[in-house]
This record gives structure tokens, C-alpha cells and sequence, in this order.
């Protein structure tokens, strides 16, 4: 079929092409959705978002979810604190809160609160750490031991480079009974804490427990960071900005390597390829 004449002027040449037409792909309707006046048909646009877009959105719902209220907003947040840090401002919030802490403080919880940091340090953690990847190396659940060393060892790894980078000296509010000589922000315990019982909560997300296990991790978290702004060697602008990047980077990993996690048996990898493995 011969084309449009192009001698004549553009309107008409546009008033001889034939309609386009596009289709939803299940053919739910024969309207054109887009024709040469160049307007959108919007029956076929909702049904296109009813068949597609709506299946698709409820099936990723919870990767959605994570991705939105346990990455982006942790992100935005240590962002925010960050960008106050490298133009050293000042938090209103840091200052009154260590001093309340300092008025609060007795032998016990003197005590109480040394224990909680030493529970939540690299030293006591890292062994731990170490255990759960030869346990699941030895089960050859691959895929989930790749993802706990990325999430503890590269929350570790994330505390260090940031330390160097915003270079945040610690408080001297007061002569701390446990005495800090590194950077301050962001904290490692904090980060350390947070990315631990974040990944547990990963690993254990289908087990029926995991909800008391969620909690009970979340107190511990809480009390390390705590601990840390008692002693007095951390801001609490300090352990806000170390929950933030942990769980973001956490959950991140997660949300990409949900399919090694969560697949029936998780991942194994071997020959550079992964494959599936029996859960025990």
C-alpha cells in the first residue's frame, strides 16, 4: 500500500496515515489506545494497570515495603545527619541527651552499661559472626552465607570507611569510664548491633518465632546504643546515623539477593553458577 503523499503540507500527510493502534497484550479491549490525534484511551490504560501493573504490585508487596520503609528512609535519614555533620552543625537533640544520661548515672548502672557495650563491640560479636557463616557454610546453605557475611562483614567495613570520612570527634561532656580514641560518627556498635540481629531477622523471617526473636533483638540494639551515649563516647546523632545505615544496607542486600534466600532451599553455588539447595 502506497504511503502518504509527502508533497503535501504536514496536516494532510498526518490526516492520510492510517490510525496506530496498541493493544493490551491479553487483547482485553479493541480500543485504540493511542491513534494519530495522539490521545491516550484510558479504558485501555486501566485495564493494562488492572492486568499488569496491580498483579505485579501485590506480588512484590513486601519487597516494596522493605525497600521503601527499611531502605530509603534509613537512607534519607543518615543522609540528613550526614550532610549536618560534614557542615558541622550542631544537633539540638545531642548535648541535652548525654547530659541526661550523665544525671542519671550510679554504680549499677555504671555496671550495667559497660557489660551492654562490650556485649554489642566487634570483639564479642565478630566470633559470633564467624560461627553463623561456618554453620551455614557447613549446612551448604551458600546463598544465605553469602548474604550474612556481606551484611555484618560489610556493615563493618561501610563503619570503618565512614569513620574516616566525616572524621566527627567524640564527646567531652565528661572523663568517660570506658575511653573511645577513634572517630565518632557513625557508631560502630550501633552498626554492629543493628546489622546482626537485622540479618538474624533475614535468615529467620519464615520461622514462627521470628516475631519474639525480632523483638528480643531489637531490645539488645537498643540497649548497646544506649550504652554507648552513657558512656558518654557517642552522640546520639552518632548511634541514629549507625541503626540508619545498617538496616539500609541490611535490607538492601535482601531485596537483591531475595532469590538465593528464599527460594525453596535457598542458593548453592558452585562452578561460578548458582543452583538450589535443600533447606535441613
Amino acid at each position: 500500500m502506497a504511503g502518504p503523499d509527502k508533497t503535501l503540507p504536514a496536516c494532510d500527510v498526518i490526516a492520510q496515515m492510517p490510525e496506530i493502534r496498541f493493544r493490551s497484550p491479553d487483547s482485553v479491549t479493541s480500543n485504540a489506545l493511542l491513534t494519530r490525534t495522539g490521545i491516550f484511551d484510558m479504558n485501555v490504560i486501566h485495564a493494562a494497570i488492572r492486568s499488569y501493573a496491580l498483579p505485579l504490585l501485590r506480588f512484590h508487596r513486601l519487597r516494596l515495603s522493605i525497600l521503601f520503609i527499611g531502605v530509603f528512609i534509613p537512607l534519607y535519614l543518615f543522609g540528613e545527619l550526614a550532610d549536618e555533620v560534614i557542615e558541622q552543625e550542631i544537633f539540638p537533640f545531642d548535648r541535652p541527651v548525654l547530659l541526661f544520661m550523665r544525671s542519671h548515672a550510679t554504680p549499677f548502672l555504671d555496671s550495667a552499661m559497660l557489660l551492654a557495650s562490650r556485649i554489642g563491640s566487634a570483639f564479642f560479636l565478630a566470633p559470633i559472626d564467624i560461627l553463623i557463616f561456618l554453620i551455614l557454610a557447613y549446612r551448604r546453605f551458600w546463598g544465605k552465607a553469602m548474604f550474612w557475611s556481606l551484611a555484618v562483614g560489610g556493615a563493618a567495613l561501610l563503619n570503618v570507611a565512614a569513620k574516616h570520612l566525616f572524621v566527627r570527634t567524640r564527646p567531652e561532656l565528661w572523663i568517660s569510664i570506658a575511653p573511645e580514641t577513634t572517630y565518632s560518627f557513625p557508631s560502630g556498635h550501633a552498626m554492629q548491633s543493628m546489622a546482626f540481629v537485622t540479618a538474624l531477622v533475614v535468615l529467620g523471617w519464615r520461622h514462627r518465632w521470628i516475631w519474639w526473636g525480632a523483638a528480643a533483638g531489637g531490645l539488645f540494639v537498643l540497649l548497646v546504643g544506649m550504652s554507648r551515649i552513657y558512656l558518654g563516647v557517642h552522640f546520639p546523632s552518632d548511634i541514629m546515623a549507625g541503626w540508619s545505615a545498617s538496616l539500609a544496607w541490611v535490607l538492601g542486600l535482601s531485596v537483591v539477593l531475595h532469590a538465593h534466600l528464599y527460594q525453596p532451599g535457598g542458593a548453592r553455588r558452585g562452578a561460578g553458577n548458582f543452583a538450589s539447595e535443600r533447606e535441613k
